[in-house]
């Protein structure tokens, strides 16, 4: 979910899709001004000089990338494969010919935003506990508890930003504790305390920088039986992080990662007695390569005991692959496997129960726990109930419906419908006003579920287009007063064999109707490539929509869009109250160049008058960006 549809883009063929870097001749190599200029026509053109055709980042979004996190993806991540017979050497030459420099920076900025004080104030009540905020995963803050009205989110203006150095997106939540935001930057490889208890003048209370691989997740926070406040969070590494709120100091690490493409992105859940990490897999990056294994992986969700990291119980999304059939070389087909988790579970500890959803089947069969709505019990985690939303969804980057002759691994129609509807997005646990509750999920088919949470039976469906690789719905849902808010990020193409798409559905926000599946009201974004937009916002006639996670504060939704906008809708009638063009360079408070980008995963939370909002994600081609910009009303 992803941003692994761009990272990994090119590994899905190995020996052929560089075939064309590959004829490069040793003159003309050696005629290079720089020796890693070679190896970048060699090992990644084909696809970072093409970013639309392969979902890759654009060669200037690894330009802002740090020496770490590109070292990472080509040593241990990623890119391992595509940097296959690399010295350490010639890494350091493509990493010095991308970015200018030879090993990573040291960063001093937050030394010179360093509080007076040390001491961090846990005395307020925390807001952002985990990715949907609350117990219940319904990303709804109140006026009491962010200093924001519905009237005064009509008339914000910017009061600051702060640029993060060598980064390319924020794409992390962070925690929210009374005036302290715990943000986690994943290319930093860093956790930032801030405190904004000035909110003219936010200051840095400690650093926790990670050891090893970039961050991935959002922040999660949690006070454990003991009374020691906790703040979990999880890298690309799949190690998780604990660390004490107050000092920043790490009370334990420990990877996570079973299989060979195993990976972190739900954000963990922090409970008195465990801590809950949900685990995915990017097989699906490499699986068309018929040099590799197809297919091992699959996800998983673990118990941790929260003061040691010790394992308490693991649920797994189904067996492990056995030998299938001949793929056609006398090696086998492996199956079955897919079923990452994306998303963040919802705990619901008075039935005992965890929520979330998986994604799509990498090899057959598909498993009926791929593009699934789960229930797992929370004291031993076994299963409770199980939803299959779109069977047959078997999906590896570079197959297709009818894949290219000689990619042995793949599968044809109709043993898959090839679609990559699985549920990013997190699911929610409501209470209607009626005093029904039902589990809410959307997913990147458009659709948006509703389920009984004690049997998993359907209460009702309603389909906002096909979707798309990236959305459909992508990143989240919100919830308030009876009304699901749904961002789209596109309406998707028409199936064959379908129900016709609505002509009157577009890229946008929604407000249904979460006692009947309803459409209660809608707003429509459309693109804007005027004047030098159009020049920054790639490919803008397209990227538009709503991918990220909407924030909810005293009923307005601030909301994100993948051109770099930032609206604020109101959920009763879906006008649009505000908006701002976060596409542009800023001057910042700590002295680092700063520049919007797209806003997309989750990034946007309101404390103490302010909205903190994340610009820049530079995936998938998107405009890269690395600032947090703080908006407070005039």
């Amino acid at each position: 979910m992803r941003g692994l549809w761009g990272i990994a883009a090119g590994m899905l063929a190995a020996a052929g899709v560089w075939a064309a870097g590959s004829s490069l001749s040793a003159q003309t190599a050696s005629q290079m001004p720089h020796p890693g200029q070679a190896l970048y026509r060699l090992k990644c053109a084909s696809c970072h000089d093409n970013p639309e055709a392969t979902r890759s980042p654009a060669k200037a979004a690894l330009e802002g990338m740090s020496v770490q996190t590109l070292e990472f993806a080509m040593s241990q991540g990623k890119m391992k494969a595509m940097a296959e017979g690399l010295s350490p050497e010639e890494r350091g030459q493509l990493i010095n010919y991308l970015t200018g420099r030879s090993q990573a920076s040291v960063e001093t900025w937050s030394q010179a935003m360093a509080c007076p004080g040390r001491n961090v104030d846990l005395k307020g009540a925390p807001t952002v506990t985990t990715f949907g905020f609350d117990a219940r995963q319904t990303r709804t803050l109140s006026a009491r508890q962010t200093g924001l009205s519905r009237a005064s989110l009509s008339r914000l203006d910017l009061a600051w930003a702060i640029g993060f150095p060598e980064t390319t997106m924020i794409r992390a939540q962070p925690a929210v504790v009374g005036d302290m935001v715990f943000l986690p930057v994943a290319e930093s490889s860093a956790m930032y305390a801030f405190d904004v208890s000035d909110p003219a003048k936010p200051c840095v209370k400690w650093v926790y920088r990670a050891p090893g691989a970039p961050l991935r997740t959002s922040a999660a926070y949690g006070v454990l039986a003991d009374g020691v406040p906790v703040l979990a969070f999880a890298g690309l590494d799949t190690t998780v992080h604990v660390v004490d709120a107050r000092t920043g100091k790490a009370l334990w690490t420990k990877h996570v990662g079973s299989y060979a493409y195993s990976m972190t992105t739900g954000t963990p859940r922090v409970l008195k007695d465990r801590i809950i990490v949900p685990v995915s897999q990017f097989e699906i990056m490499v699986a068309a390569n018929n040099s590799v294994a197809c297919c091992t992986n699959h996800g998983y969700v673990l118990s941790l005991d929260p003061k040691t990291g010790a394992q308490q119980w693991r649920y797994d999304t189904m067996p492990d692959a056995q030998p299938v059939r001949d793929r056609g070389d006398g090696k086998p087909l492996l199956g079955p496997s897919g079923a990452p988790i994306w998303n963040s579970p919802v705990v619901d500890e008075k039935r005992g129960l965890i929520f979330f959803g998986t994604g799509e089947s990498n090899s057959p069969p598909a498993h009926r726990n791929t593009d699934a709505l789960i229930a797992i019990r929370l004291k031993d985690g076994t299963e409770a109930w199980s939803h299959q939303a779109t069977a047959d969804d078997i999906f590896n980057v570079g197959c297709g419906l009818s894949p290219p002759a000689g990619r042995l691994n793949c599968v044809k129609a109709p043993e898959t419908v090839y679609r990559d509807v699985d549920f990013g997005a997190s699911f929610m646990s409501v209470k209607l006003r009626s005093g029904r509750e039902l589990v809410l999920a959307g997913q990147k088919s458009g659709t948006v579920w509703a389920l009984d949470p004690d049997t998993g039976k359907v209460v009702w469906r309603t389909d906002i287009g096909t979707g798309a690789p990236n959305g459909g719905i992508h990143w989240g849902i919100a919830f308030l007063d009876d009304t699901v808010i749904v961002p789209v990020a596109a309406v998707g193409r028409q199936l064959p064999g379908g129900p016709p798409i609505d002509a009157k559905l577009t890229p946008g926000l929604y407000g249904v109707d979460a006692n009947t599946g309803a459409i209660r009201w809608q707003y429509s974004v459309g693109p804007d490539c005027a004047g030098e937009r159009g020049k920054k916002a790639p490919r803008c006639e397209r990227l538009y929509g709503f991918s990220g996670a909407p924030t909810v504060i005293d009923g307005v939704a601030i909301q994100g869009s993948l051109d770099g906008r930032l609206f604020a809708i109101d959920t009763r009638t879906g006008k649009a109250l505000w908006s701002y063009d976060t596409l542009r360079d800023f001057p910042t408070l700590n002295g680092v160049p700063g520049k919007g980008g797209s806003i997309d995963a989750a990034s946007i939370v309101g404390v103490n008058g302010l909205v903190l909002v994340g610009s820049g994600y530079g995936m998938f081609g998107q405009a890269p960006g690395n600032v947090l910009l703080a908006f407070r009303p005039r």
